[in-house]
């Protein structure tokens, strides 16, 4: 067992453990930039489920035109940063974990990668729409005939919005709490 092989597995084998190593703490880097990015949606779509939405049921048309289209406005522009940045790096904290061999971590991970992923499609087929026709009847000064309806369509999600964001939030710190 001694000799120029045996040192040279031996050296092998230490450089796959390092690497390993390395991806691990790369991997629990990457799911708390997750986790911080995801709690700003999360955070969001909480506050819009439980204070924007009575809110609103209480005011004029035109006020909930004009105060929504401007928030979504600008929610619109800057929101999507952290939302990319939750996304990218749960994807990121999952290949690394699996790479790394930590498939509780990676699991976790892909979790929240597929709550966060369902949460697009929701926003992108539903949310969106309605923040398009608010802002822009907002710019405008106009409020449209369906200003309440499209506002209740916009809320009949919110609330999964929030519960998914939770779970992608939750399965991240399951992701860095294993180790």
């Amino acid at each position: 067992r001694t000799g120029w092989l045996y040192s040279t597995r031996s050296a092998s084998r230490r450089m796959v453990t390092a690497q390993a190593a390395a991806m691990g703490i790369l991997s629990q880097i990457l799911a708390a930039a997750a986790l911080v990015a995801t709690a700003i949606i999360y955070g969001t779509d909480v506050f819009c489920a439980i204070v924007q939405r009575p809110a609103l049921a209480q005011v004029s048309d035109a006020a909930l035109t004009s105060v929504m289209g401007r928030v979504h406005e600008y929610g619109d522009r800057r929101l999507p940063v952290p939302g990319a940045i939750g996304l990218a790096a749960a994807v990121l904290a999952a290949i690394t974990a699996a790479v790394a061999g930590h498939a509780v971590d990676a699991t976790a991970a892909a979790i929240a990668v597929a709550a966060e992923a369902v949460w697009l499609v929701i926003y992108l087929r539903v949310s969106a729409p309605v923040n398009r026709v608010l802002t822009s009847a907002a710019r405008a000064g106009q409020v449209p005939a369906e200003a309440r309806s499209l506002q209740r369509r916009w809320d009949s999600v919110i609330t999964a919005r929030a519960i998914l964001q939770a779970a992608a939030a939750t399965a991240l710190c399951v992701a860095l709490a294993v180790r």
